[in-house]
């Protein structure tokens, strides 16, 4: 059995196939973000899945693409887990950005490739190689255009009274804004940047109104200008995007793309479709 993971920081999509490339399976599991989360939560999120836990001895190769794993460190600190979980699997761990590459480039073709979910990055693809000339630090300093870096917006013009007042009102109807509850989710709970993004839903079900309107036409120009345009070729070659925040945003991310003289590829909600294909191509 063969285990293809495409894994963001808020839910993990698992598709297995047998040895000639047939489906046999899909599950989610949590994301499975080796920065944010510890090897308990991590094991405990992989065995409370029902098919992962009865298939977990006929594994024999595991291709996981993840947020928070383009670090040396965290490949190998993920790789230790999977080997005691998949006892009889050979694992291989890279960063999420390849499996946006994968999902939306042919192999030879160059490109950018953006991925705008709970976070946000961006790669130049040669063809062959990824390319990235910034380090991401995490989502309390970078993530730009992301789901938390909404989130984050969201709940700073709330509290400093910046929101408009029908939206304001809006907003807490919508959710919990006690501040014990917001600093218990942030500082206490695992997965912050997750909890950041579920305010994004908001920004997105009202971008008709103008203050929305407003952050995110800032917040994808943003993006544009720190993730985008530190690349040489920037308006030469496509430019694709993977993440739910570049899937119902589309609109305003093509908007923004035109006002860039950018090249517009694919985007794509999930990559984990185009994943399958490329590892079937493969077989």
């Amino acid at each position: 059995m063969i285990l293809i993971v495409d894994s963001g920081a808020t839910k993990s999509d698992w598709i297995a196939l047998d040895e000639k490339g047939k489906q046999l399976f899909l599950t989610q599991t949590l994301g499975l973000s080796p920065e944010v989360l510890t090897r308990e939560v991590i094991e405990d999120r992989l065995a409370n899945n029902f098919e992962l836990s009865k298939n977990r001895e006929t594994v024999r190769q595991l291709y996981f693409y993840g947020a928070g794993c383009g670090t040396d460190r965290m490949k190998n600190f993920l790789k230790e887990i999977f080997k005691d979980f998949f006892p009889n699997a050979k694992a291989e761990v890279r960063e999420d950005t390849y499996a946006a590459i994968y999902a939306t480039t042919n192999i030879g073709r160059q490109g950018i490739v953006c991925i705008l979910g709970t976070g946000s990055n961006c790669s130049y693809y040669d063809g062959h190689q990824l390319m990235q000339k910034v380090t991401s630090l995490g989502y309390i300093l970078m993530d730009d255009g992301s789901g938390n870096f909404f989130g984050r917006k969201l709940l700073r013009d709330y509290y400093f009274h910046k929101m408009p007042q029908d939206l304001g009102i809006k907003f807490a109807k919508e959710y919990n804004l006690e501040a014990d509850v917001i600093k218990e989710n942030l500082y206490k709970q695992p997965n912050p940047n997750t909890y950041l993004a579920t305010f994004a839903r908001f920004i997105i079900e009202n971008k008709e109104h103008p203050y929305c309107k407003g952050v995110i036409e800032k917040g994808l120009q943003q993006f544009v200008n720190n993730y985008i345009m530190q690349f040489e070729l920037a308006t030469k070659v496509p430019i694709s995007f993977v993440g739910s925040i570049a899937h119902f945003l589309q609109d305003e991310l093509k908007a923004c793309l035109e006002r860039n003289d950018l090249i517009l590829g694919v985007i794509r909600r999930r990559p984990i479709e185009g994943l399958v294909e490329f590892h079937q191509q493969t077989i």
